[in-house]
C-alpha cells in the first residue's frame, strides 16, 4: 500500500522566508567575496555575519512607504547590522540578489521535482512487471485494435518518466547561474572576482553575459519542463479515466473506506482524483506561455516579468509536486481488474484479430487488397449483424478455399500476441536510468 501524502516542503520553498533567506545568503556571499579581495574588514565582516537577519513583517511595512520590495528588505537586514551594513549591497543592483537568489530557489524546487519523479518512476517500473503479461484490448481513436498487454501500456509511461529525468538534468544545469554584474551587467561599481567567488560560495555559475538580469530562455525551459510532466500526469490520469468508464472498468482509481461518489446516485463511483489532476495539469501548461512571453524586455530590463513569476513559479512547481504525489499514490493503489480486461477483448465478437485473418489469406498467396476485401467484408457483417466474426469466417467459401479450419482457429489465439512482451521490457528496462 503506497500513502497518500501532500508535500508542504515545495509550498515551503515559495515562502517569503525561504526567499528573503536565500537574499540573504548571496548578500553575504558577496560580503565575503569583497573581504577576500581586502574590501571589507575581518571584524567587519564578522559581525555582518553574525547579526545579519531580517523582520518579514517590517520589510512589508517599510515597503508601503518605498514600494521597492530590495530596498525594504535591505534597510530592515540594516536594522539588524547596524554600522557595518554600509558594506552590504555594496556595487550591486537589485536584480544581482533577486535573480541569483531565484536561480537558488528554482534548484531546491528543481531537486525536490526529480525525487518525487524518482518515486513514481521506481512504482511505474514495479506495476508494469506485475502486469507485463496481463492481456487487454489496445485501442486506437477510441476503437477496440488489437490486443495488447496492460504492463506494456504501463512501460509507455515509465519510459516517459525517464525522458523527464533526463530533461529535470539539463533543467537544472540550465538554472543553475547566477549573475553579480551590476546595474547594467557591465561590473562598473564590481571587481569581476565578486562574482566569481560569491558564486562559488552558492554553487553557481557565473552568466557569460547578461543585461540586468539573468536572460529568461532560461526560465522558461524549466517551465516548459514542467509542463512536459504534468501533461505526462495528465495522460495517465486520462487513461485512469477512460479505464474507468463502466463500459470498460478495467482500472479505477482508489475508493477509500467511506469515500461517496454522488449526492445523488450512491452506486457511483468518480474518477475524481484523476479528473482532478486533469485539470490541474492545464495550468503549468498555460504557465510556459507567460513564461515565453517574459523572454523580450525592454532593453537591458524592464520588470514586466517579475510581478507574473511570482506566480507562476510557485503555481507550476506546487502543482507539478501535487500532482506527481497524487499519480504516485493512485498507480501504487489502483484496482485493476484482469478477468473484465479479457471480456473486453471478446466484446467485439472476435473482431480484433482480424488483421490475422487477413494476414493468413496473403501467406496462402491472395493480393493484399484481396484479403483485405474479404476480412473487412465479414468484419462489417459482424458489426451489423452482432454475429461471431470467426463463425462467419468459418461459413466463408473464399476463405475457407485458403484456410482450414484449424488456421482460422489459430488467427485468434491471444499467445501471438504475447511473444514479443519480454523483448519489449528488455529494450527498455537494460536502458534505463
Amino acid at each position: 500500500m503506497i500513502k497518500r501524502y501532500t508535500r508542504p516542503e515545495m509550498g515551503a520553498i515559495w515562502e517569503d522566508q525561504n526567499r528573503f533567506q536565500k537574499w540573504l545568503d548571496v548578500e553575504l556571499a558577496v560580503c565575503e567575496a569583497w573581504h577576500e579581495l581586502s574590501e571589507i574588514p575581518a571584524d567587519a565582516l564578522e559581525r555582518i555575519k553574525s547579526k545579519a537577519s531580517f523582520d518579514i513583517a517590517r520589510i512589508d511595512e517599510i515597503e508601503k512607504t518605498v514600494k521597492h520590495d530590495v530596498i525594504a528588505f535591505l534597510t530592515s537586514v540594516a536594522e539588524f547590522v547596524g554600522e557595518d551594513s554600509r558594506f552590504v549591497h555594496l556595487g550591486l543592483t537589485s536584480y544581482d540578489v533577486v535573480d541569483t537568489a531565484l536561480s537558488l530557489l528554482i534548484r531546491q524546487a528543481l531537486e525536490k521535482v526529480r525525487k518525487d519523479l524518482v518515486i513514481l518512476k521506481d512504482v511505474l517500473r514495479e506495476q508494469a512487471l506485475k502486469y507485463k503479461m496481463t492481456p487487454m484490448v489496445g485501442r486506437t481513436h477510441g476503437v477496440h485494435a488489437e490486443p495488447i498487454t496492460f504492463g506494456v501500456k504501463i512501460l509507455v509511461w515509465y519510459d516517459e518518466i525517464c525522458r523527464h529525468l533526463r530533461r529535470m538534468e539539463q533543467a537544472i544545469e540550465t538554472i543553475n547561474y547566477g549573475r553579480i554584474q551590476g546595474a547594467v551587467g557591465t561590473y562598473i561599481h564590481l571587481d569581476p572576482q565578486v562574482e566569481v567567488k560569491a558564486l562559488a560560495k552558492l554553487g553557481l555559475t557565473p552568466a557569460r553575459v547578461s543585461t540586468q538580469v539573468l536572460q529568461r530562455d532560461r526560465h522558461a525551459e524549466v517551465l516548459n519542463v514542467l509542463a512536459l510532466i504534468c501533461a505526462t500526469l495528465d495522460k495517465i490520469a486520462q487513461e485512469i479515466r477512460h479505464l474507468q468508464k463502466t463500459e470498460a472498468r478495467e482500472v479505477e482509481e482508489p475508493f477509500t473506506k467511506g469515500q461517496k461518489g454522488s449526492s445523488a446516485m450512491p452506486h457511483k463511483k468518480n474518477p475524481v482524483r484523476t479528473e482532478r489532476i486533469s485539470g490541474l495539469a492545464r495550468i503549468p501548461r498555460a504557465n510556459v506561455l507567460v513564461a515565453l512571453e517574459n523572454i523580450p524586455l525592454w532593453h537591458e530590463r524592464d520588470i514586466s516579468h517579475s510581478s507574473a513569476e511570482r506566480i507562476i513559479f510557485p503555481d507550476s512547481f506546487i502543482i507539478t509536486d501535487f500532482l506527481l504525489a497524487e499519480t504516485t499514490n493512485i498507480v501504487g493503489n489502483w484496482q485493476v481488474h484482469p478477468e473484465r480486461m479479457q471480456e473486453n477483448i471478446g466484446v467485439t465478437r472476435g473482431l480484433v484479430f482480424s488483421q490475422r485473418v487477413m494476414l493468413a489469406l496473403t501467406r496462402k498467396g491472395l493480393s493484399r487488397e484481396d484479403a483485405y476485401h474479404i476480412t473487412q467484408r465479414n468484419s462489417l457483417r459482424a458489426w451489423d449483424e452482432g454475429c461471431e466474426f470467426r463463425d462467419l469466417l468459418l461459413a466463408d467459401p473464399e476463405i475457407m478455399d485458403k484456410l482450414t479450419a484449424q488456421e482460422v482457429d489459430d488467427c485468434f489465439s491471444l499467445d501471438p500476441y504475447l511473444d514479443k512482451i519480454d523483448y519489449i521490457f528488455k529494450k527498455v528496462l537494460t536502458d534505463e536510468n
